[in-house]
């Protein structure tokens, strides 16, 4: 296995670390987690840790696809696992943000159904013997949805000092750029949807 794969998997794996660190019930265990003030607006040291662990699996996506490229490391596994592990990742961290009641549930739905149905136009094409990379589109949707985990996680600062929502605006436009990337995999792939045989 290549480095870009165990890159990958290494994201793969740090998603329930964060998962664990994010939801541990540490005042039942009498665990005093300290929180900061930045300015007015506070941040607690669980979200400033699960920040940094986000960060590390964040810049392995950006590490993992540089390396395949420029060595010329491209693997099947690697265009197939990728996009789960980035999917793993970002959907983990909004579901568990819906579960605090931290942001809507609309936009993480309209998210997670467009995976959904693009992991249904891959599973097609598979059968028909294609491998479907990332397009354009779908990259900006990770890196949108990444950077919103991360303001969301750091509560929004700095921009929180000057109310301006950044982490809500990012999310919605995530969640616009997600559906409209949808839409041009399900176009790309249409003709293997519909085959007859």
């Amino acid at each position: 296995m290549n480095l870009p794969n165990r890159l990958t998997i290494f994201r793969i794996i740090l998603v329930p670390l964060i998962v664990l660190i994010y939801i541990f019930p540490y005042a039942q265990f009498g665990w005093d987690m300290k929180t900061y003030m930045v300015g007015t607006h506070s941040i607690s040291i669980v979200n400033i840790i699960c920040l940094v662990i986000y960060a590390l699996a964040a810049f392995t996506d950006f590490l993992d696809g540089q390396i395949a490229r420029k060595k010329n490391m491209m693997t099947t596994f690697g265009k197939f696992a990728d996009p789960i592990a980035d999917k793993m990742l970002t959907t983990t961290m909004f579901i568990l943000f819906v579960s605090r009641s931290l942001i809507p549930v609309v936009p993480v739905i309209i998210m997670i159904c467009r995976d959904i149905i693009v992991d249904g136009c891959r599973m097609v094409a598979a059968n028909n013997g294609k491998v479907v990379s990332a397009q354009l589109l779908g990259k900006l949707k990770t890196v949108l949805q990444m950077l919103t985990v991360a303001l969301i996680l750091a509560n929004n600062l700095p921009f929180e000092l000057w109310r301006l929502p950044v982490s809500t605006i990012m999310l919605w436009f995530s969640a616009f750029v997600s559906l409209f990337s949808g839409v041009s995999y399900f176009n790309q792939l249409k003709e293997d949807i519909f085959e007859s045989k």
